[in-house]
């Protein structure tokens, strides 16, 4: 089970150092675009979009809702904020190494939102498990990142999880940025990044592995169980099993590159032993 202890002290001061290079421009003009660096005070009107839970009702138009039974809210000028889905895997199998997976995807997924929140665009949390998606209200503001931390702490990393059912049970309305944070122990990435890419999204995707994973010892027989579906398989260590390993490693990993290159989504690998205020920096 995961530690209550990830976000301690060491975190909140790292974090202050945290400036990743994400490229996170998304379309000029477009519905959920960036913030406009203009200042100034003006309040002229720009464009619509579909409400989302957490927009300032204050900005519903009642007059489209009349004509079409959907809420959409007005954007301003210098109001256009960008919007980021956030998709955490919380199955059993991020639940292991040391340090763990589950500890270290929080800790990404909490600061990748302080400094979108930072950047005055709003971050909405997906949390995937049992082939289940559960997405909490949208987040906007620097004061929003306390609940997003308190969101991150109580979830809790269990079952297994189809990682394409789940994100594609998401209608997105809005074009944006998706952030994937998984151990990708997936067959079918390519169906998801196409499904998100049709959706207008930018997409980015976080590779966390632990050092058990990367480069794993072994030693004697081992009883490998399946943390997901509980299936067990024998086997003797030699060194010709880890020749194997890493040649299905290095196998796997060029795959995903090559996936996420076909639909222009950007992929990072994150050992959990990293320091996260390196991540794509």
């Amino acid at each position: 089970m995961v530690s209550d202890e990830t976000f301690t002290p060491e975190f909140y001061n790292k974090l202050k150092t945290f400036k990743p290079m994400l490229k996170l421009r998304l379309a000029a003009g477009a519905n959920g675009g960036r913030k406009s660096n203009a200042k100034g005070s003006s309040v002229e009107f720009s464009d619509f979009r579909e409400y989302i839970p957490g927009d300032d009702i204050r900005r519903i138009d009642w007059n489209a809702y009349a004509r079409f039974d959907r809420l959409f809210v007005k954007l301003f000028m210098e109001e256009k904020e960008g919007i980021f889905q956030i998709y955490l895997d919380a199955s059993a199998s991020m639940d292991f190494g040391t340090p763990s997976k589950a500890v270290h995807a929080k800790r990404l997924a909490a600061a990748l939102s302080y400094c979108i929140l930072d950047s005055s665009d709003r971050v909405i949390l997906n949390v995937l498990k049992n082939d289940h998606i559960e997405t909490f209200p949208s987040t906007a503001g620097k004061q929003g990142f306390s609940r997003i931390t308190d969101t991150l702490s109580s979830v809790r990393f269990e079952g297994a999880n189809d990682l394409c059912s789940s994100i594609m049970r998401k209608d997105l309305k809005a074009r944006g940025m998706s952030v994937i944070i998984s151990d990708l122990y997936t067959h079918d990435l390519e169906a998801v990044l196409k499904y998100l890419t049709f959706k207008k999204q930018e997409i980015m995707v976080l590779h966390v592995l632990s050092p058990e994973e990367i480069s794993p010892e072994f030693h004697d027989t081992l009883n490998l169980i399946d943390s997901e579906s509980s299936s067990e398989l024998k086997v003797t260590a030699a060194n010709s099993l880890y020749r194997d390993y890493k040649r299905t490693y290095e196998n796997h990993i060029r795959s995903l590159k090559a996936v996420c290159k076909k639909y222009g989504a950007r992929y990072v690998l994150t050992p959990t032993d990293s320091d996260f205020t390196r991540i794509c920096s």
